[in-house]
């Protein structure tokens, strides 16, 4: 899947990352020079560093994959020592591992407020066309460290949302496998997104809204027997 985006020229809007810096370097606490170095460097405990490390992380894989990840140009996007980034995140398995863990809690979180199956299958889809970036790093087990316990905490409370949402249609609806009627759900809502993504559905669904296209797909999948 890919969804990389053309590079932005010089001088177009900064990114999230690069905003935040500069809006730090500007504070009280980081203005003033050492004595005697000239430096302007921004001290490691500022802010919140985590979060900025990661915003630039998702800016980067947004535009250009997860393999363009480099932790010595995160910091200095940050405006931080080259080492600081690994105090978080230990190296960039760790940085991609943090992603694909936020990415998962955030997809629970949406699937878990879904009135019904459908509405979780389109949840679904609308993460992944508003967080791409978390959407290329969560199903890419390679580039994870996954006996991570906050990655696998998320990824099972995904799961389960989706699981309570698929247990929720009546047999006649979905078939007597509940587990596989699961598969089938996620493996709907997954394909539709990826494709989505990847401009591989601009074609058939063209002007039209992708979640309505959604309920119509998931409508002839699911859908309650005739009276």
């Amino acid at each position: 899947m890919s969804t990389a985006k053309p590079a932005k020229p010089a001088g177009t809007a900064r990114t999230t990352a690069e905003a935040t810096a500069e809006a730090t370097d500007k504070s009280p606490a980081t203005t003033g020079s050492a004595k005697g170095s000239g430096s302007r460097r921004r001290p490691y405990h500022h802010g919140d560093l985590r979060r900025a490390i990661l915003t630039a992380a998702l800016d980067v894989i947004a535009v250009d994959g997860p393999s363009a990840l480099s932790l010595r140009d995160l910091a200095r996007r940050a405006g931080v020592s080259h080492a600081a980034p690994a105090h978080h995140f230990k190296d960039r398995t760790g940085l991609l591992t943090a992603i694909a863990a936020e990415g998962f809690g955030l997809l629970a979180g949406a699937i878990a407020e879904a009135a019904d199956l459908k509405d979780a299958g389109v949840r679904y889809v609308r993460f992944a066309r508003e967080h791409p970036a978390h959407f290329q790093v969560m199903f890419a087990p390679e580039l994870l460290r996954d006996d991570d316990l906050e990655l696998t905490t998320a990824r099972a409370l995904a799961a389960d949302a989706l699981s309570h949402a698929v247990s929720a249609v009546p047999p006649e609806g979905r078939g007597p496998d509940a587990r596989l009627a699961g598969v089938a759900a996620w493996s709907l809502a997954h394909g539709f997104a990826t494709l989505l993504l990847g401009h591989n559905l601009d074609g058939a669904v063209s002007e039209r809204d992708p979640e309505e296209v959604f309920r119509a797909l998931a409508s002839m999948l699911f859908q309650a027997p005739a009276e």
